[in-house]
């Protein structure tokens, strides 16, 4: 299977290792195209890959977008032409990456994956969205799980809707804590502070561009600033309601698991 990885950054890296890996169900060759051609380059140098021109012609058994959430339904439809099987995408964004394939791939097999981690954090889980499935989706499903993942099935719905609280939330949430606290001394953390500190370090770590794409895609954040509000102006006996409320969902998170 002749797979093009379109975006040659940490998650195309990673979707090209995956695929093309010893455990792999399949029988991957791997070839990158990205706007900035020493990129594409230089993903494939170290790898038995090849690169090539963003705006070429080449045909591929399946196209992969790795690009920023933003940029995917122009990459679909610039790319489509370039998919003869199938065309899929690991961007984090379902709704509009799904309309826009079924738009201009209409006849391919069509998927959207999300890996709900950092490439250095593998293994972890993926969500995906199998829109029209197939042998080479049902194959690129299975190297993602040969790598240890767990796949799990969601709709475009149900995946964006979560996002605003597992990611635009939670990042807003953390960022807005870090921002907002002192600089204290190492022995003053408490339990609670010192694992909000490891977040926020983990959150601070990777590229601002790619949490800015979070929070343009979904609104989380605002009902975060609405709670904190709520709290920061609540009396004894509305914050003891806030209180319980927020014990009760977790209450209820526990009894899912």
């Amino acid at each position: 299977m002749d797979i093009l990885v379109v975006g040659a950054g940490e998650i195309g890296r990673w979707i090209a290792d995956t695929v093309s890996a010893d455990e792999s169900p399949v029988d991957a060759t791997v070839s990158f195209a990205d706007r900035d051609p020493e990129v594409a380059a230089d993903a494939a140098a170290g790898r038995d890959a090849e690169a090539v021109p963003a705006d070429g012609d080449t045909a591929h058994d399946a196209v992969c977008l790795a690009v920023p959430m933003s940029a995917v339904p122009a990459a679909v439809e610039a790319y489509a032409p370039r998919a003869e099987r199938a065309i899929l995408d690991v961007s984090g964004e379902m709704t509009e990456s799904i309309a826009a394939m079924c738009e201009h791939a209409p006849d391919r097999e069509r998927a959207s994956y999300h890996p709900l981690f950092a490439p250095p954090r593998v293994p972890g889980n993926v969500a995906a969205v199998v829109d029209a499935g197939g042998p080479v989706v049902e194959g690129i499903s299975g190297a993602i799980e040969a790598g240890g993942n767990e796949v799990f099935e969601t709709t475009p719905a149900e995946h964006d809707e979560a996002m605003k609280t597992v990611q635009a939330g939670a990042h807003a949430a953390v960022i807005a804590w870090r921002l907002a606290g002192g600089d204290v001394r190492e022995e003053f953390h408490t339990p609670v502070s010192a694992a909000l500190d490891e977040v926020a370090d983990t959150v601070t770590e990777g590229s601002p561009a790619v949490y800015a794409e979070i929070q343009r895609a979904f609104d989380g954040a605002d009902d975060v600033a609405a709670a904190a509000r709520e709290i920061a102006d609540a009396d004894a006996e509305e914050f003891a309601e806030l209180y319980e409320a927020a014990r009760g969902d977790r209450e209820g998170r526990e009894r899912h698991e």
